[in-house]
């Protein structure tokens, strides 16, 4: 039975390897972060962010800002690309890199610990803490949030990382590999950094936001729908009948899934330097305070644990017919 079994495992040795570097690197990113200051994919923002400061010029034409982006997208990306998808394929024991890779992609996955100390400091109507957490995980300003404004923000954050996070790691390693995830990854990135809804980004930003859109199209569908679930029919209503389709549009159909679930209203007007712009809203409900960001919070760790099932359950389903087969 045992040389059976070994048989059987090296047959599909990298399927089980593959499932087993997924899952230390999700939860070894979501229990032990790097510090923001030694993360590879904030070092791509501040990258990102002076390059646009030289290259992005509102004043010209619309068709020239959008080459501009598009350019600066291919800088940024293709080069550490293609080195880093060069030194993984060189290495003796890829898994070990993968794993690596994996993890630094996936930082914003420990979010759920911010919106804790988030709910705690509007607890103790301490706001100018509340708005310091937020500040680095946004991409607008925070310092004129209200406890509503703060609130609003945490749920929204919190509900939409895992799509590019776990449920993006998972399908797209699996699909791609390391080189996809990390095209994808740093597509979100950018697009973090360059949001179209920022009048300063409406036209330099808008390739990345394409790109990025369309390839996290199907993470998007899968973690709202793992959210879904967990609201109901009306929920799963939601899901594939918005009422709203804002930009960035998968984030928006995400919060529209647990505002339902929830019962809340997200969305809303936001600042970029003191200019307001303003967004569609997302109302199914009255205005949300901190016991509906630990809900959300809830939402997000039952749909974690859904996926990172998934994982173990798969490839052991997978083993299960192949013994039986044999």
């Amino acid at each position: 039975m045992v040389p059976e079994f070994t048989k059987i495992f090296s047959q599909d040795s990298q399927l089980y390897t593959g499932a087993l570097v997924l899952l230390v690197s999700i939860l070894l990113a979501r229990i032990a972060p790097l510090p923001r200051s030694l993360q590879p994919l904030e070092w791509l923002s501040q990258v990102a962010k002076n390059l646009s400061l030289k290259v992005n010029h509102t004043g010209r034409a619309n068709s020239q800002q959008l080459i501009a982006g598009t350019l600066a997208m291919l800088l940024l990306i293709v080069p550490f690309w293609a080195v880093i998808s060069f030194f993984i394929e060189l290495a003796e024991f890829p898994w070990f890199f993968e794993a690596v890779t994996i993890y630094l992609c996936l930082q914003d996955d420990h979010f759920r610990y911010i919106a804790n100390e988030v709910v705690i400091s509007i607890k103790r109507d301490n706001k100018v803490r509340a708005r310091s957490l937020l500040e680095p995980w946004l991409n607008r300003s925070t310092q004129s949030l209200s406890n509503v404004g703060l609130c609003k923000a945490t749920i929204e954050r919190l509900s939409t990382t895992s799509i590019y996070g776990t449920v993006s790691a998972i399908l797209f390693y699996t699909v791609g590999g390391v080189p996809l995830l990390i095209v994808a990854r740093m597509l979100k990135q950018l697009e973090f950094c360059w949001p179209i809804y920022n009048p300063q980004y409406r036209y330099f930003g808008m390739p990345v936001y394409a790109l990025s859109t369309l390839i996290h199209f199907i993470p998007a569908k899968l973690w709202t729908l793992s959210l879904a679930i967990q609201g109901g029919p009306q929920s799963l209503a939601t899901l594939f009948n918005p009422k709203v389709n804002g930009v960035p549009m998968n984030e928006y159909q995400t919060s529209a899934v647990v505002a339902c679930a929830l019962n809340i209203e997200l969305g809303g007007p936001v600042k970029f330097n003191n200019v307001r712009v303003d967004m569609p809203k997302v109302c199914y409900g009255r205005h949300p305070n901190e016991d509906d960001v630990k809900s959300a919070v809830k939402l997000n760790s039952i749909a974690f644990s859904l996926w990172a099932l998934a994982i173990i359950v798969l490839p052991g389903i997978w083993a299960a017919l192949r013994i039986l087969q044999g």
